[in-house]
C-alpha cells in the first residue's frame, strides 16, 4: 500500500526502491517488491539490502503470521517477473545517491534501519548530506505491538535504529503513537475491487490477509491500521502530522530490547510524530492510491 501510495503521488520523484529482510528475508522482500511494480505497472529500480542485522547476525522469526508465508498475503504468484532486481547492494546505492542529490534525497524506511545505518557507518558523510529519513517505527508513548515495549520494525534490528538515531542524521519517526490512530475499513477492500483494475484488486486481496490478522488481534476494529502509508504521507504533506523535538533512545537488550524512549543524554534529536489528522490522511490515501 505504501508503494502504491508513493509512485502515484506526484510530490514525489520515487529514484528506487531499497529492501531488507524484516517481515520475510531479504530473497522474498525483494521479489514482493518486484512483484508490487509489475503489478501497478511501474518499471523503477529495485536494490537489495542486508540479510541480516546491523550487530546480530541472522534473524529467524518471521511475520508471516501477520503479512502470509510469502509476505504478500499468500497472493504472490510464481510467474517469472519481468522485471528484476539491480546488482548494486542497497547501502551503497544510497551513498551514490545521496551525494549524486545532496540535500534533496529523502529516504523513507519501512522496515527495518540496516541499509542506512549500513551506509552511514561505510561513508559517514552522508549523514550532512541527507534531506531527511522518514522512519515508520517505535512507539515513543504508547506500547508496542511486537511485544508490549517495542514496535516491530525497531525490534527487528535495534542496534540499526540506535545508530541511526545517534548519528544526528535528519530523522521524523512516524511511530505508533500516531500510525495506531489511522484505520483502513474493510469495506474500501470491494470497492478497490469493484474499480476493475489489476492493481487495485491486488491490494485487496493482499490487504485481506492482514485485514483478517487485525481482527483476530483487535475484534470489531474493522480495518487495519495503515502505518507505512502514513511514513510516505507525511513526506506527501507534512501537515497530516504533529511533531515533537525529542531525544530518543532504544533498548538494545533485556525484556524490553527494541522499546524507543524519550530520553536526555545530550545528544541529537529527532522530530517525533505526536498527533496525526487521521481522517484527513486517509482520505488523502485512498483517493490517491487506487
Amino acid at each position: 500500500m505504501a508503494m502504491a501510495y508513493a509512485v502515484k503521488a506526484s510530490e514525489l520523484e520515487v529514484l528506487a526502491f531499497t529492501t531488507c529482510f524484516g517481515n520475510v528475508p531479504v530473497e522474498d522482500a525483494t521479489r514482493n517488491t518486484l512483484t508490487v511494480l509489475e503489478k501497478l505497472g511501474k518499471q523503477i529500480p529495485v536494490y537489495q539490502g542486508a540479510a541480516e542485522t546491523f550487530a546480530r547476525g541472522e534473524k529467524t522469526h518471521w511475520a508471516r503470521h501477520v503479512h502470509g508465508e510469502d509476505g504478500l498475503g499468500n497472493k504472490r504468484s510464481d510467474d517469472i517477473l519481468n522485471l528484476q532486481a539491480e546488482s548494486q547492494y542497497a547501502p551503497d546505492f544510497i551513498i551514490e545517491q545521496v551525494k549524486k542529490h545532496p540535500h534533496e534525497i529523502t529516504i523513507i524506511a519501512v522496515g527495518p534501519l540496516t541499509n542506512i545505518a549500513l551506509a552511514i557507518q561505510k561513508d559517514p558523510e552522508i549523514v550532512s548530506l541527507v534531506k531527511e529519513v522518514v522512519i515508520m517505527g517505535g512507539a515513543v508513548r504508547v506500547p508496542g505491538n511486537t511485544t508490549p515495549f517495542a514496535e516491530a520494525n525497531i525490534h527487528a534490528d535495534p542496534e540499526a535504529a540506535e545508530f541511526v538515531f545517534a548519528s544526528g542524521i535528519e530523522v521524523v519517526l512516524v511511530g505508533l503513537d500516531v500510525t495506531m490512530q489511522t484505520l483502513l475499513p474493510i469495506s474500501k477492500l470491494q470497492e478497490w475491487r469493484e474499480t476493475g483494475k489489476e492493481s487495485a484488486a491486488f491490494l485487496a486481496d493482499i490487504t485481506e490477509f492482514y485485514i483478517d490478522f487485525y481482527e483476530s488481534t483487535y475484534p470489531g476494529i474493522g480495518g487495519c491500521a495503515l502505518h507505512d502509508p502514513l511514513a510516505v504521507g507525511v513526506v506527501i504533506d507534512p501537515s497530516f502530522v504533529k511533531m515533537e523535538s525529542v531525544e530518543v533512545g532504544v533498548v538494545t537488550e533485556g525484556e524490553e530490547v527494541g522499546r524507543t524512549f524519550e530520553q536526555s543524554n545530550g545528544g541529537p534529536k529527532i522530530r517525533v510524530c505526536t498527533e496525526v489528522d487521521a481522517d484527513r490522511f486517509v482520505k488523502n490515501f485512498v483517493n490517491h492510491t487506487v
